[in-house]
């Protein structure tokens, strides 16, 4: 009989790898996995009971929150309250950050940003949604944690990952040390080890993006767009066009199988639409240590200045060849230029 590493093994026989780290970084990865828990047990009887559907309010960026938006973003929220290693809790759900008071956590070193259920909009006809996190030290030695200590750049992560809630659900995740995959087995209720050190292919034959929007591109997109369709049997084109609409679900599949995920800017986001610090830098982290490539058509998405908490930016994401042409293509047109476009001022042919 094959004896599978659980997720809470694997953490502790890896907390070697950071000696500034007394177990709390350890601990906090279980908490997450918890929580992960408790939400695959409602996103998988959702249709069951009363919590599939709008819960009534809006979050943030003015989008309407599904109850299991809510259930999902409380659950996270309690884990890492009560779990005592975070001292900021960031989420896509609530307009500010939270700063997590009480006895429990007054020694706190570690601040996580939160998707805590992406592509919600899936859920009520049954296609995968997924949780993304993000994890950084405080910069700060003492006192109360401030803005300062959550507006760090993606490459001062020192952990992310992801959870995909599907046929089965897999806790994907770094710390900087390459990208291992779990699988949660419902028989003993607990992440496996499936996956050891995951790498994505450096080309790929799948192009995710909401081709819907296709008019409201930028040039450099639709030049890319065009590359990705046409024949060519020296590179193996055309692609084949993938988009599941939850970033998790079309990554998670690029990461396996190799190819790019874009969500560019538009005319309507010309900042773009996903949010920098629970969702682009966290999986821009995971997806760089998996041999792969981030970028937001023209610079590293590790490398963006983070200016406030619900920032928004552009992304290219997946396979490092697919990346590079895809920037090539956008490196034709100047973000000037596109934003130019956009305002009618420069139509560019």
């Amino acid at each position: 009989m094959k004896v599978t590493k659980t997720l809470g093994q694997f953490i502790i026989e890896k907390q070697a790898d950071f000696p500034y780290a007394k177990g709390e970084l350890s601990r906090l990865l279980r908490d997450i996995g918890i929580a992960a828990k408790l939400v695959n047990r409602e996103v998988n009887k959702a249709g069951l009971v009363d919590i599939i559907g709008e819960a009534g309010t809006e979050n943030i960026q003015g989008e309407n929150q599904k109850k299991l938006d809510v259930y999902a973003n409380e659950q996270f929220i309690s884990a890492l309250t009560y779990g005592g290693e975070c001292c900021i809790i960031v989420s896509e759900e609530n307009d500010e950050y939270l700063h997590i008071e009480g006895e429990v956590s007054k020694d706190a070193k570690y601040i996580v940003a939160i998707d805590p259920l992406d592509g919600s909009s899936n859920i009520d006809v049954n296609v995968n949604v997924g949780t993304i996190f993000s994890i950084y030290r405080r910069k700060s030695t003492s006192g109360k944690p401030t803005m300062d200590d959550i507006l760090q750049k993606g490459v001062e992560q020192v952990a992310a990952g992801y959870i995909t809630y599907g046929s089965s659900t897999m806790l994907v995740y770094t710390t900087g040390k390459g990208v291992n995959g779990f699988t949660l087995d419902p028989s003993i209720g607990e992440f496996c080890l499936s996956h050891p050190n995951m790498r994505i292919p450096q080309d790929g034959h799948i192009y995710s993006i909401n081709e819907g929007h296709y008019t409201h591109f930028p040039d450099g997109v639709k030049k890319y767009l065009k590359y990705c369709q046409v024949e060519d049997k020296v590179t193996n084109r055309p692609y084949t066009s993938r988009y599941i609409g939850s970033m998790v679900a079309d990554l998670h599949r690029n990461l396996i199988l190799g190819g790019i995920f874009i969500y560019p800017v538009t005319a309507s986001a010309p900042n773009g639409k996903l949010r920098l610090v629970y969702e682009c830098n966290p999986m821009a982290f995971l997806i760089e240590q998996a041999g792969g490539k981030a970028s937001n058509g023209y610079e590293r998405i590790l490398e963006l200045d983070v200016n406030h908490l619900h920032q928004r930016s552009a992304i290219f994401i997946g396979s490092e060849n697919m990346v590079n042409k895809a920037e090539e293509m956008m490196s034709f047109f100047s973000p000037q230029q596109t934003k130019k476009n956009f305002n009618g001022d420069v139509v560019i042919q």
